[in-house]
């Protein structure tokens, strides 16, 4: 571990960054801000590889593709589901806060479940006062004990766990923004192998992302395959259900939730 940090310092050292032995390290930013760390509670330094084509709207990092859509939150969006190598692919489906894909999906098999149980009521994570005081968020006498958490963090993250940490799973803000009508156009197409899904389309820099309609599960079963699609936020609505990024070919498009132990796809943004 020693010898890993010495290396780690000497590179810094080379890379123009200051360093004060046996206490921090400075990084100096190029908007002038400063960023302090102790060395010694540095592990390891990871440098991502990024490439970006077309005048920057589109890149790769990490060996994923974004694509820069002129959102006014600066935004940017994978073209491929967690799983999957292009878009129209389906990808794996995760239950909200599991970073795993599985085969049965319910409340049973739902990792933030107190032990041995299999009620909505006994999630233990990510619990918030939502005043569902049957839950074990509350006491006998109605009063919050819960964690207060209403958003993923990184190690519950499907995409930054899956995909590294330059990429997490949208917010609801996110979700809400991709869709809305002043920024994109949304239209419900086929691909070339006769898959459905949606085209967002921005109307600032005429770039687009495809969602395909993967369904969701619940139990062993893939549901609505097809129909609709539904992808993941990080941001719960209630305890027991979090919010996700909907559309169909018949109702449009919206942002909705679903209960956490459905099995949804995940379509990762950069960190901003």
């Amino acid at each position: 571990m020693k010898m890993r940090k010495f290396f780690a310092v000497v590179f810094l050292m080379m890379a123009g960054i200051q360093v004060i032995w046996a206490q921090k390290m400075i990084l100096h930013m190029s908007d002038n801000q400063k960023f302090e760390y102790e060395i010694s509670k540095i592990d390891s330094i990871t440098f991502v590889e990024e490439e970006q084509i077309n005048g920057g709207t589109h890149g790769v990092l990490d060996g994923h593709e974004w694509v820069d859509l002129g959102l006014p939150s600066g935004t940017l969006w994978a073209t491929c589901n967690v799983g999957a190598n292009t878009p129209d692919e389906y990808g794996d489906y995760f239950a909200w806060g599991e970073t795993t894909p599985k085969e049965v999906y319910n409340w049973s098999t739902y990792k933030w479940m107190n032990n041995g149980m299999s009620s909505w009521s006994q999630v233990n994570k990510y619990t918030r006062a939502d005043g569902q005081t049957d839950g074990c968020w509350y006491d006998g006498y109605g009063t919050f004990i819960g964690d207060g958490l209403t958003e993923l963090l990184p190690e519950d993250d499907a995409a930054t766990v899956n995909w590294g940490t330059e990429w997490q799973m949208p917010s609801l803000d996110q979700c809400k923004e991709l869709i809305n009508k002043n920024y994109t156009s949304l239209e419900y197409v086929p691909n070339n192998e006769g898959w459905i899904g949606f085209k967002i389309t921005s109307k600032t820099n005429g770039n687009s992302i495809f969602l395909p309609t993967a369904g969701f599960y619940k139990d062993a079963n893939l549901r609505s395959c097809n129909i609709y699609m539904s992808f993941w936020s990080r941001s719960t609505y209630i305890t027991n259900f979090a919010y996700d990024l909907f559309a169909s070919g018949i109702t449009g498009n919206n942002w909705s939730s679903d209960e956490r132990y459905h099995g949804l796809s995940v379509r990762p943004v950069r960190k901003k």
